[in-house]
């Protein structure tokens, strides 16, 4: 695929994704949600470490989270920006690594004070995309 000036590239997209995570405005944030995934799309949360050990514990091997359609994602966005973003301590960023292959593209984010510094955590995105550049599965896993 070939750039244009209404082709994004890997970073815009990657970029768009993070401001929905930090985006204030609930009607906003849908909005967002809707035109950066694809209907039916599905975000896929691998969970820290401490809720993968609890989950071995009790038998189950594969402990995935998963959020599918519109409704879902925008719950999941809305609690992690309600918990994180929303009293002003801490944003997300996009590290400026976005890389395209094909309808793939992977990219690692930050969580950093929201008054600037050195970030506090952060993880790995892996983003399937439409032909559209819409996302279709989306892959975190915090803490890569």
């Amino acid at each position: 695929m070939t750039t244009t000036a209404t082709t994004p590239t890997a970073q815009d997209i990657a970029d768009r994704y993070i401001a929905l995570w930090i985006e204030p405005d609930p009607t906003l944030r849908r909005k967002a949600i809707e035109l950066t995934w694809a209907e039916g799309g599905v975000h896929l949360l691998q969970p820290p470490v401490e809720i993968r050990d609890r989950a071995a514990e009790l038998g189950f091997d594969d402990t995935v989270l998963e959020a599918s359609g519109y409704d879902a994602i925008e719950t999941r966005v809305a609690r992690s920006y309600q918990e994180f973003v929303a009293a002003g301590e801490f944003t997300f960023r996009a590290r400026g690594n976005a890389t395209r292959l094909r309808n793939m593209l992977t990219f690692s984010w930050e969580m950093a004070p929201a008054a600037g510094g050195e970030a506090l955590g952060g993880g790995l995105e892996v983003l399937v995309l439409d032909e559209e550049d819409r996302i279709t599965a989306d892959y975190m896993f915090p803490g890569a």
